[in-house]
């Protein structure tokens, strides 16, 4: 019995160990969640500290959704439009018991697409929803971008239908020579979480629960291996 299970356990860590190879990189295609930081000139794009669901923008501000393949959340694509409200809202104008929110949403490039489908078009899309004084950034979102996808775990999966399926997926990045990012996959600013997909998230994008689950089975199973020996000795 005890042998059956170290072998059953030693083939689990075999598992985990041959789905990402030796010298492999990967990364992971979900759609990343942006706000806005400074004002003006000086705005620019920030990787949000919580998920859409739980961020209530004030108005005035802008929030950003960008479909990419990222390695984590400091790899990750920033929406490729700049952060103005100005610009976005222009000629709508505040009303009483509503916020204006700027929603920017760049459904990224081909090279991102999951097989089989292709970019909305446009891909940049902005959009100046009024909505209530507190709504969360999620349901701005809804306001313009409908319909939304999302996971068991509540976990952005689509945005207007794109993509149709998939939420997280880990995927193969291109190979790169050394200090240099795949085409098309900007540095973005870091962020407290990683960009694994996981159960669920307050980053707009995947969360670190992946790897810390995995290294504690890789860690607990071995740890079973090493007792399942020491008492058939």
């Amino acid at each position: 019995m005890r042998t059956r299970l170290a072998a059953g356990v030693g083939a689990a860590i075999l598992t985990l160990a041959v789905a990402a190879p030796a010298g492999a990189e990967s990364g992971y295609r979900y759609w990343s969640f942006w706000e806005d930081q400074g004002a003006g000139a000086a705005a620019k794009w920030g990787y949000a500290s919580q998920g859409p669901a739980t961020a209530r923008p004030a108005d005035g501000d802008v929030v950003g959704f960008r479909f990419a393949v990222s390695r984590d959340a400091a790899d990750a694509t920033q929406p490729s439009a700049v952060p103005d409200f100005t610009r976005i809202c222009s000629g709508v104008e505040q009303k009483a018991g509503t916020k204006r929110v700027a929603v920017v949403v760049d459904f990224g490039g081909t090279e991102d697409a999951p097989p089989g489908e292709a970019p909305p078009r446009p891909a940049l899309r902005t959009h100046c929803p009024q909505v209530r004084e507190d709504a969360t950034a999620a349901e701005a979102l809804a306001a313009v971008a409908k319909p939304l996808r999302y996971d068991s775990n509540a976990l952005l999966c689509g945005i207007s239908g794109y993509p149709r399926q998939g939420c997280g997926e880990q995927v193969a990045l291109p190979e790169t020579t050394p200090g240099t990012k795949p085409s098309g996959t900007p540095a973005g600013p870091a962020s407290a979480a990683s960009a694994h997909p996981s159960a669920p998230s307050d980053t707009g994008g995947p969360s670190l629960g992946l790897v810390a689950g995995g290294a504690a089975v890789l860690l607990l199973g071995a740890a079973g291996v090493w007792q399942a020996r020491r008492r058939g000795r």
